[in-house]
């Protein structure tokens, strides 16, 4: 009777020959994760193809693979393939720290840019263009990942009593990223028009014009970020279940709250200082993978997943719909994260009224 009173936990229990290591096999996941990788290298494929000289899918895998002439090499090598990598790690960033950010919270609207931290990340490169003049290169990036931090940290000591709680890092958050977003426009009605136009571009989220110089930073910041996200799974699938029970598992809740909020900022900081604070794809990646992978836990691995293809996706969308102009990828996934963001709205109302 004690035996069938225990919950069934979903998926296959994986074992080593000795029983010293097991590791729990959802099937659902991992084929929709193969699904999502799969999809990825096909967006890739056409993003390196798309452009106003177009290759065909096989001559953009021949020159990758070393077969191309000369000029297929440089379209391919110098001018496509950055942006495209720019957009997988970008978008892979983002819906890991919006991942993080929505299991820490227990909040679908808990993502990086509703809770303030891209709004940091913003402010600080544009105080840097705006007051410094430097419009591109490290300059930026640094003045990102600092307004990125920065602004972290006062959120995080502003939300703290006795612990920090996920409505009060939301609402804090979201008060702080107003107040920020007020600072930016003030910068810019200060700024001369041409370092205004610089922010501006900036502030759209943007990949025109990515090249090595952003890929290699970026690639270099999230092979240490990455990994530690994944390592930190364990302790935010504890934190799902409240901080008593995180407790009685051996977790070291704040520690492991602040840490996890450390790397969800650090990934969102990079992504934004390559970029530009590209809106929406840390709020609707997870929940988009989350849906269709219907497994318990923070999902970390999928929303990454997730995350590259909506940005690669969009960015082929932006290069198709307005190709003489260059649209940037922050406005197609501005439009597709505000229908997101009310039909998600509007399915928590009918679920709350009814």
């Amino acid at each position: 009777m004690a035996a069938s009173s225990q919950p069934v936990l979903p998926g296959r229990v994986l074992r080593s020959p000795g029983g010293a290591v097991a590791l729990r096999f959802e099937a659902r996941p991992f084929w929709v994760g193969c699904v999502l990788v799969f999809v990825l290298l096909a967006l890739a494929i056409v993003g390196v193809g798309t452009g106003e000289y177009p290759l065909s899918p096989a001559e953009v895998v021949r020159t990758l693979l070393g077969g191309g002439d000369r000029s297929s090499e440089f379209i391919v090598e110098t001018l496509r393939l950055p942006r495209v990598l720019c957009a997988l790690l970008v978008g892979g960033a983002l819906g890991l720290a919006g991942a993080i950010f929505q299991s820490l919270t227990r909040n679908p609207l808990g993502s990086p840019d509703v809770v303030g931290f891209t709004s940091g990340s913003a402010a600080g490169a544009v105080a840097v263009i705006t007051l410094i003049g430097a419009s591109g290169g490290a300059a930026t990036s640094v003045g990102a990942v600092g307004g990125g931090l920065v602004t972290a940290a006062l959120v995080l000591a502003l939300a703290y009593r006795h612990g920090i709680q996920g409505y009060r890092l939301v609402l804090v958050g979201i008060g702080v990223g107003l107040l920020l977003r007020a600072i930016t426009d003030w910068l810019l009605t200060r700024a001369r028009y041409e370092d205004a136009q610089a922010a501006v571009v900036w502030i759209i989220g943007s990949l025109n014009g990515r090249g090595w110089e952003q890929v290699r930073p970026l690639a270099l910041a999230l092979a240490l970020l990455v990994p530690l996200a994944l390592l930190l799974g364990r302790t935010l699938r504890a934190l799902e279940l409240g901080d008593e029970t995180a407790q009685a598992l051996g977790v070291p809740v704040e520690r492991g709250r602040v840490a996890l909020v450390v790397v969800g900022v650090a990934l969102t900081a990079v992504a934004t200082a390559a970029a530009g604070p590209i809106a929406f794809v840390a709020l609707t990646a997870p929940q988009l993978a989350r849906r269709l992978t219907r497994a318990s836990g923070p999902g970390l691995l999928p929303a990454l997943l997730m995350g590259a293809v909506l940005l690669e996706a969009s960015d082929c969308a932006a290069q198709r719909i307005w190709p003489e102009q260059g649209l940037p990828v922050g406005i197609v996934t501005g439009v597709l994260g505000g229908v997101y963001l009310s039909w998600l709205l509007a399915s928590e109302w009918r679920r709350r009224s009814g």
